[in-house]
Order: structure tokens, then C-alpha cells, then sequence
């Protein structure tokens, strides 16, 4: 990966190893993925309307990132389109406005608000999107969801679920979901942006609808992302963005427009993001990810074990602690703040993790224990060793024998004591 050399400063002015556990934010650049960029920068062009060198090897380069995109996510090519997008929330705004008008969109409280949000944007064509509380364990999910979509009025069914939580990691039974939602006549879009940059996904074998991704969750920090999926609903729908490039032929009295997937990718691309994701999809294969996945979990169980040992440390799961999951782990831990802990993480420790509620508001609110307003998320990557690991778990012990504190982050990532938290800055 590329990383920053000599490390990160403590508030001791010590430099150490920067111990990164916000994978699930935004990953690092790979350097495949670096190596990809600098040997299309040069010829970097406009893309489809240039008849120079450059802009055909840039084509070239931006169709060819398509078709590793679609090996990748295993599309049906008879069937499947392949949109390149901004990321994972762009691409589930771009079905909510290609759903054909009076859908019924069902989708768990428990999404990510990339998935929650898009379908009832004034712009959105749902007629109806119905909301399922936070399930009690896998087969409720699958109960649920099909009860929803049974009883939805006549015409088009969506059912949107996650593959992996940002939250706490669970993997949710995308295969059982779909078939449960083809038996309802109704289509399914997963998001992903969790799941693949630890597991294989195929829109094949899981038959679901749709798929959508982000790059820089994938490891191609770039501002490129992919909606994958049956072409049809997409073709029919009006472009997502009006503009150059969704235009087959403009005059005075009507617009035409291209077809998939042109149609939604208005503007000029973003070809060196594309070739970044195409560049990281390449380099993760399906047997190099389910080898990492299994480096990860090892991993996962050191730090939960780690965890374990501390008295006041509460990790947050829908599921159960056995449930399968990826390289996520949100925790509180009693007495300490999240936010206060995660500032001392880094300033203390060289420990880079999230807090907050991870833009999952219902579900984290949901879990949290009582006495606590957020949490604290550790998740894991390529870059992961096992000192990073013990790394945490000490610092946490270290900081819980310490007790509560009385310091506050200033604007230069110092701890500072204050008498008064209503003096901190």
C-alpha cells in the first residue's frame, strides 16, 4: 500500500507506526492500484468523443476498467449493465430515480443511510418505502422482508439490504433474502461497499438485482464507484444527469438519448478513478480475498479476545458474537467518552479509528448500551498486523485503568486538562 513514511507524532513529540484502524471509512491506496494511475496519466484524454492518441488510449483504458469491474462482480452479460458512479451513495441514488414509478421500496432500519435515505428523496420514483425494524436474527430478516413485500400493493418490488454492516461487521443472508424476494416478484439491490474489499461478490451466484460499491473502500481512493445490475430499469429510466455524454442527439425540438451506459454517465468521466477501481479489482481476486478474509478474521478474534479481558468494554452486535462477519468491530467502553477515546488513541498511541455513529444513526443508537451516545470503530485491512492489534487492545486497557478523564483534544490534537468541560475548545 502507499503509505507515509516515518510515521505519525504523538503528543510526546515520539513518531511510531501509524497503526490504521478506519478501513471501513476509507481505505489506502493500493499500490497496484498507484502503479495503474501513473502509467495512464500520461495519455490521460478525454474519453469516446476524441479522435487523437491520447483520447483513444484513454477510451481504451475507461472501457477496459468496465469489463474488470464486471469480471469482478461476476455480472450476467446478457442481462447486467456496468455504470461507473461517485461511490456507493451515488449509485443508490441513481436507482432510486431509475425504479419504475409506484414502487415499493422495503429496506432495513439497520442501513447504512447510503441505502435508507435515497428512496424517499423528492426526486425518487417510490410510491411507497417501507421501513423494517432491526431484525432479531437472520431468518426474522428473511421473514420479515418477505411478509413486507407480500403484502405491497401491486406493481414494481424493491428489497435493499447490506452485505456486511459498517456498524458491526454481521454478514447478512444476501442469497436467502433474494430468493426469498423473487418469490414476491420483487428485485433486490445489495450494497456491498463493506463486503468486497474482504469477500468475493457475484451478482451471479447470489442472483441478486444489483450491486452497488464504492472504490474507496475498495482501496482505490479516486472518487469512482459502480452501480451494477439489470439493464432494463436503467434504459427505461431518464438519465440520472442531463448533459454530454447522455445525449444520442439534441435540436431545437427534442432530446435523445444514448443508451446504457452513457445514458447515466453524463459529463466528462472520471477515467483515472475508473482505471484506480479497475486496477484494485484486478489485484483482488477471488482467491486472494478469501485468503485475506481468513488473515482478517484471525486478527478480529485476537482483538475481541483482547477486549474481552478489559472490565467495561461492550462490543456492539445485532447478531451475536458468533455470527460471521468482516474485519468490523464497534465498542464503547464505560467511563470514556467516545470521541475523547478516540482522541486519545491517536494522540497517545498512534491509533487511527472512528467514532461517532458511522452514518447508520438507527442501528448504532439501537446498540449502544445505556449511558453511551456513540461508539468507537476499529476495522480492519490489508495493512493489519498483529502489533496493531495488541497495540489497541493495550491502549484501551491502558486508558481504562487510567480511569475517566478530564481532558479535552485542542485544535492541534493536544490533550489538554480543563476544570471545566464546558471550557474545553
Amino acid at each position: 500500500m502507499v503509505t507515509a513514511d516515518g510515521g505519525v507524532p504523538l503528543v510526546t513529540g515520539e513518531y511510531v507506526d501509524y497503526a490504521n484502524f478506519d478501513y471501513a471509512a476509507s481505505a489506502p491506496c493500493l499500490t497496484e492500484v498507484a502503479d495503474a494511475l501513473s502509467a495512464a496519466l500520461p495519455y490521460y484524454a478525454s474519453v469516446h468523443r476524441g479522435a487523437g492518441h491520447h483520447s483513444r488510449v484513454s477510451t481504451d483504458a475507461y472501457e477496459r476498467a468496465r469489463r474488470s469491474v464486471a469480471g469482478f462482480l461476476d455480472i450476467r452479460p446478457d442481462t447486467d449493465a456496468v455504470v461507473f458512479v461517485r461511490g456507493t451513495t451515488d449509485a443508490l441514488n441513481l436507482l432510486a430515480r431509475c425504479v419504475p414509478d409506484g414502487c415499493t421500496v422495503v429496506v432495513f432500519e439497520s442501513e447504512h443511510h447510503a441505502s435508507l435515505l435515497p428512496w424517499e428523496h423528492p426526486a425518487a420514483h417510490a410510491a411507497k418505502v417501507v421501513r423494517l425494524p432491526l431484525p432479531a436474527t437472520p431468518d426474522a430478516a428473511i421473514e420479515s422482508a418477505r411478509a413486507a413485500l407480500r403484502e405491497a400493493p401491486e406493481g414494481p418490488k424493491l428489497l435493499c439490504v447490506t452485505a456486511a454492516s459498517n456498524v458491526t461487521g454481521e454478514i447478512w443472508p444476501v442469497e436467502e433474502l433474494v430468493e426469498a424476494a423473487h418469490a414476491e416478484d420483487a428485485r433486490v439491490v445489495v450494497d456491498a461497499a463493506q463486503y468486497v474489499p474482504h469477500l468475493p461478490f457475484s451478482l451471479t451466484d447470489t442472483r441478486a438485482d444489483y450491486v452497488a460499491l464504492s472504490g474507496h473502500k475498495l482501496y482505490a481512493p479516486f472518487g469512482s464507484g459502480v452501480l451494477a445490475g439489470r439493464a432494463d430499469w436503467l434504459r427505461e429510466a431518464a438519465p440520472y444527469l442531463s448533459g454530454g455524454g447522455a445525449t444520442r442527439k439534441v435540436t431545437d425540438h427534442e432530446v435523445l438519448w444514448n443508451d446504457l451506459p452513457a445514458r447515466h454517465e453524463a459529463g466528462s468521466p472520471n477515467v483515472l478513478g475508473a482505471v484506480a477501481l479497475a486496477a484494485a479489482c484486478d489485484t483482488f481476486s477471488e482467491d486472494t480475498l478469501s485468503l485475506q478474509h481468513i488473515r482478517e478474521s484471525a486478527l478480529l478474534e485476537r482483538l475481541r479476545a483482547g477486549f474481552c479481558e478489559i472490565d467495561g468494554v461492550h462490543e456492539l452486535t445485532l447478531w451475536g458474537a458468533e455470527h460471521a462477519r468482516v474485519g468490523i468491530l464497534s465498542f464503547v467502553v464505560d467511563g470514556l467518552p467516545a470521541d475523547l477515546l478516540a482522541a486519545a488513541l491517536s494522540a497517545e498511541y498512534g491509533i487511527g479509528v472512528r467514532d461517532g455513529l458511522f452514518c447508520a444513526h438507527p442501528l448504532t443508537a439501537h446498540l449502544l448500551p445505556e449511558g453511551h451516545t456513540q461508539a468507537v470503530r476499529a476495522s480492519l485491512g490489508v495493512g493489519t498486523t498483529e502489533e496493531h492489534v495488541d497495540r489497541l487492545v493495550g491502549a484501551v486497557a491502558d486508558l481504562v485503568a487510567r480511569g475517566p478523564r478530564e481532558e479535552y483534544v485542542d485544535l492541534d490534537g493536544r490533550l489538554v486538562p480543563v476544570s471545566d468541560p464546558r471550557d474545553a475548545p
